[in-house]
């Protein structure tokens, strides 16, 4: 979506829920940039209600991933969240070890 336009953007949620598609998809992240909150914004304002929002491509924060969901996706497409996840969480096993 990085290389369209918002009026495009906005024809092609129009074009997914006319097709009854399952889902929109920000982003490949293959290109010059990935998901961006305005466009997940932006689909959010314009698929129809049956469509639902994928954001994936250079989510690199657990901060992004919840602003994602707020302004509208209801799945992340990020292996960079994952890794965080797992090393928050190794980090949180060696804090409760019940050392001092």
């Amino acid at each position: 979506t990085c290389l369209l336009t918002n009026d495009e953007k906005i024809d092609m949620c129009h074009a997914v829920t006319n097709a009854g598609a399952d889902y929109n998809k920000s982003s490949t992240g293959f290109s010059t940039a990935g998901a961006t909150f305005a466009d997940v914004a932006l689909f959010a304002a314009h698929v129809g209600p049956n469509v639902k929002i994928k954001a994936a491509g250079g989510i690199s924060s657990l901060a992004d991933a919840e602003e994602f969901i707020r302004l509208g996706a209801d799945r992340l497409g990020t292996s960079r969240i994952v890794k965080l996840a797992k090393a928050m969480e190794q980090g949180c096993a060696a804090k409760n070890d019940g050392s001092y």
